[in-house]
């Protein structure tokens, strides 16, 4: 049955280009995708007289924003019980105290199942119905966040993290253990979770042989699957990863060498501190780049050049890193993106040194706009999972509707979605779509959660 949401419109086809429709319709098909939008209902969309099995459902948001639903490329759904701590450190020392010691408790099935109900359950509140989420390296919690997130209704990717050295004994498994659990979860996963994707998901390169890395690239491979990771995120940890692989020139070619930057299919976090020639790598190999613009400021890590490794031809989206960000909500992300680059283009002005190890008196870059933020946060992560993120025809319809209140000044469209982004909170969504069906809120009850 053809689904017509009522509102006023805003989207980003093209980060240059913030397309609003005031009081306007988006047309969904029986398939979940868009059909158009219009800025008055054509003819063949009326609605037939009510009880008409083929007439279409108009849902009348009118007087509220209708936007593209968050996706977010980088989470770490173990550490949400952590948020908020241990900011004083960087990112080697915050993994040793604070992160390997939480990740440790979902060795616990009862500690998982409470603690990820309650980890879907928020990215459901701030819109964000999909991700690519970090599990822990427990095979058992790994895989009732996959039936949790399936039960929920939201199409995120999940990964069960593998490190096989350099972490505690009790976050170390066996390499063979690492790859039989990762391949079990992976056959598993195609009945049980079908509309939950597996991501493989090797920590970071310090914590990962070579001889586990080339088994993951080889499962990767074999079951045509996606990869996510981290990669120049601090300067220590690139120096460590110097050290453990010498005869390799960088932290890219290592993914690469073990057949893990794959076309168009990898994710790679932070890429604060790229060479040139791991820039045009990325590039060439299409990596997605997820920004963690708040994450990087609260480890010390620098900034992302991101306007740079746009204008490079990178393709760079924005995300929580929870918990080294300590907010789930993306619209908090896209503000914080945009501040770092302004603070980026002041400091290149003053001739300072901020940005990429080794680099100063950069001229000055542009800061990201509003409509460039928005798109990072909406389509250019949503391409990750196929057509979503955009209100554009054959796009899956994942959407919010956003009620803002009261608004005194008679904002246009544009101004609203603004405001949304800079002061709104959960509070003000109103609905979620996914794919064109709209998705009640999961797990209220099990998690303590409802109002």
């Amino acid at each position: 049955m053809t689904l017509i949401i009522k509102g006023d419109i805003a989207y980003t086809p093209s980060p240059q280009e913030l397309v609003t429709i005031e009081d306007g319709y988006v047309v969904v098909g029986d398939d979940g995708r868009v059909m158009g939008t219009y800025s008055s209902l054509p003819a063949q969309y009326t609605p037939a007289t009510t009880g008409t099995p083929t007439a279409p459902t108009l849902v009348d948001c009118t007087g509220r924003l209708v936007i593209p639903a968050f996706n977010d490329l980088h989470t770490h759904a173990p550490q949400y019980p952590m948020l908020g701590n241990g900011f004083d450190c960087e990112l080697l020392p915050w993994l040793e105290r604070y992160t390997f010691p939480a990740e440790r408790h979902f060795e616990d099935p009862a500690f998982a199942d409470h603690w990820y109900r309650r980890f879907v359950n928020r990215m459901w509140r701030v819109g964000t119905l999909r991700f690519s989420a970090f599990a822990s390296m427990h095979t058992e919690a790994t895989r009732r966040l996959m039936e949790l997130c399936q039960e929920s209704g939201l199409r995120p990717v999940v990964g069960k993290v593998n490190m096989d050295r350099n972490a505690p004994d009790y976050l170390t498994e066996s390499t063979d253990d690492s790859l039989v659990g990762t391949e079990e979860l992976i056959r598993w996963s195609r009945t049980h979770t079908p509309n939950v994707g597996y991501v493989v998901t090797p920590r970071f390169v310090p914590s990962t042989t070579s001889e586990l890395m080339r088994g993951l690239g080889e499962l990767a491979d074999r079951y045509d699957l996606p990869v996510q990771s981290h990669l120049d995120e601090n300067p220590g940890e690139v120096a460590w990863v110097r050290d453990l692989h010498p005869d390799i020139p960088t932290y890219a070619d290592v993914y690469d060498r073990h057949g893990l930057l794959r076309d168009g299919r990898t994710i790679m976090a932070h890429c604060i501190h790229l060479t040139d020639h791991e820039r045009d790598l990325l590039r060439d190999r299409h990596v997605f780049v997820a920004h963690c613009a708040q994450s990087n400021m609260n480890l010390s890590s620098g900034i992302m050049p991101a306007r740079r490794w746009l204008d490079a031809g990178l393709t760079v989206t924005i995300a929580s890193d929870v918990a080294a960000g300590q907010d789930p909500a993306m619209n908090r992300h896209i503000v914080q993106s945009i501040e770092a680059s302004k603070i980026r283009t002041l400091e290149a002005k003053r001739g300072g040194n901020i940005g990429q190890t080794g680099k100063s008196g950069q001229a000055a870059e542009p800061p990201l706009t509003l409509p460039e933020a928005f798109h990072m946060a909406t389509k250019a992560g949503g391409r990750f999972f196929g057509k979503v993120g955009s209100f554009e025809p054959g796009y899956d319809f994942d959407a919010l509707v956003v009620d803002e209140g009261e608004n005194p000044l008679d904002l246009p469209v544009a101004d609203r979605l603004e405001r949304f982004v800079y002061e709104g909170d959960d509070r003000w969504i109103e609905r979620r779509y996914v794919a064109g069906r709209e998705v009640p809120e999961p797990f209220a009850q099990d998690a303590g959660l409802a109002e």
